[in-house]
């Protein structure tokens, strides 16, 4: 049975503290981080395989490398909105917050009820968890249908005054990959965006720009085509 020992072990082995300064920069929080690259974790989640146990133990860690291994290992159908939560709360970077919401939180049955809960939060990790919920959907789940996604759009509209740097571009990653799932939200999208653009506020500008650049794009049109 592996124990948070050796998967520490593991991380430790594969750590590259000279790639912790780069990692700063991109705005990862560098306390008690490792430097150990997204495939070295997927590799070390994919030899323990799952561990619902392990996740919360390894959770517990407060290791940004070893948290990331631990949403990668856990059984989304054992987790909990209590566990969301509480893992929500202690989330103090955005690549930790992207990892969690990609590869654990978007496949449990409790994700649109997050999306609510927490795009009202006023911790800035924990509502920008709630648009990179919304992200990880559009790109991931196909069998959510398009009302699904136009329900969410107040909730997009609402954040889109939070200036925060990290909320602004999660809401951004959200809207943009709604347009990118099919025509009709496509157009859907750059509708709201230019609502969006009216409000007349810097973050909802910069928010506005960035979906407008990307879903309008010939790259985008081209591949929505039939």
């Amino acid at each position: 049975m592996v124990s948070v020992d050796d998967v520490v072990k593991r991380l430790e082995a594969h750590s590259r503290p000279d790639q912790i300064e780069g990692m700063a920069r991109y705005g990862m929080d560098a306390q008690r981080r490792m430097g150990v690259s997204v495939p070295d974790l997927r590799k070390i989640a994919r030899d323990i395989g799952k561990d619902h146990d392990l996740a919360q133990q390894l959770w517990q860690t407060g290791i940004p490398e070893a948290m990331i291994v631990a949403a990668l290992v856990d059984s989304p159908d054992l987790v909990t909105e209590e566990q969301m939560d509480a893992w929500a709360k202690d989330l103090s970077s955005w690549d930790v917050c992207d990892q969690v919401c990609m590869n654990l939180f978007d496949k449990t049955p409790h994700a649109l009820n997050k999306i609510a809960a927490w795009s009202e939060r006023p911790e800035e990790f924990v509502k920008r968890a709630a648009f990179a919920l919304i992200a990880c959907l559009a790109w991931h789940d196909k069998s959510l249908n398009d009302d699904v996604f136009i329900s969410l759009f107040p909730l997009i509209k609402q954040a889109a005054n939070d200036e925060r740097n990290y909320v602004k571009k999660a809401v951004s990653w959200a809207l943009r990959h709604i347009g990118k799932r099919n025509c009709a939200l496509n157009r859907a999208a750059l509708e709201l965006a230019l609502e969006i653009e009216g409000m007349n506020i810097k973050a909802a500008r910069w928010i506005a720009s960035d979906v407008l650049r990307e879903l309008r794009s010939d790259a985008v049109q081209k591949r929505l085509q039939p």
